[in-house]
């Protein structure tokens, strides 16, 4: 009962607005959410500004529990009605929707950690090799504590491949991505895990990880009810 309490998935939506229409969509996007998505229901909004989803809204509900989401209910007529009418003509096609859990023993930020800028970096695992994938996200923790780093880790829960995703948050803006704000990584994994670890973790790297790929996101709190 008390794992299934536990208050630590979101609900993610992606959405393209249409070219030209950006400025309708925000304006109507944001309306909608001032009506049917405040307190637990409130949502972040992020855009998209690097990688294959560039010019993206990414919008993300929670932390709540499974439980409580399965509880949750209709949304109601007037709420789909709004969106379809409101916020829908301006978006194309093109669109997704997953969960995502937080993964507090893999993270160093807080589950409600955010900042102007982050970047999300998604790993997906080979088939069989989650839990090693775990065991390096153990030490990359280690690395991010030792540089004062926010990085909140989530995973995917019944939403296309099996993946992690590392977020992190440029608390102090994109400076800290300066060659020189901070040691190289592979010396400060090395310090924070003992000589032979960047072999070991670059191994590791070959053997568990299909593939990887990355994209930067900027907060909107102006466009956010949360």
């Amino acid at each position: 009962m008390a794992v299934a309490q536990t208050g630590n998935v979101f609900s993610i939506d992606r959405v393209f607005p249409k070219v030209g229409q950006t400025q309708q969509f925000e304006k109507a996007l944001l309306a909608h959410q001032q009506k049917y998505h405040k307190g637990d229901w409130a949502w972040q909004v992020y855009t998209v500004e690097t990688g294959p989803d560039v010019g993206a809204y990414r919008t993300v509900e929670g932390p709540m529990s499974w439980d409580k989401l399965d509880h949750r209910g209709s949304l109601g007529e007037a709420h789909t009605t709004d969106y379809a009418k409101t916020v829908a003509p301006y978006l194309t096609e093109r669109s997704s929707t997953s969960y995502t859990v937080f993964r507090e023993d893999l993270s160093t930020a807080k589950i409600t950690d955010r900042a102007d800028k982050a970047v999300m970096n998604h790993i997906y695992p080979k088939p069989g090799y989650g839990e090693d994938v775990e065991e390096m996200f153990k030490k990359l923790k280690k690395v991010w504590e030792a540089s004062g780093q926010s990085v909140a880790v989530l995973e995917a829960s019944s939403s296309g491949e099996p993946q992690f995703i590392a977020m992190v948050f440029y608390k102090q803006g994109l400076k800290e991505r300066e060659v020189g704000f901070r040691k190289p990584f592979k010396e400060r994994y090395t310090a924070a895990n003992g000589d032979g670890s960047w072999a070991a973790y670059m191994q590791g790297i070959k053997n568990a990880v299909d593939h990887t790929w990355s994209e930067m996101l900027y907060y909107h709190p102006e466009l956010s009810t949360k």
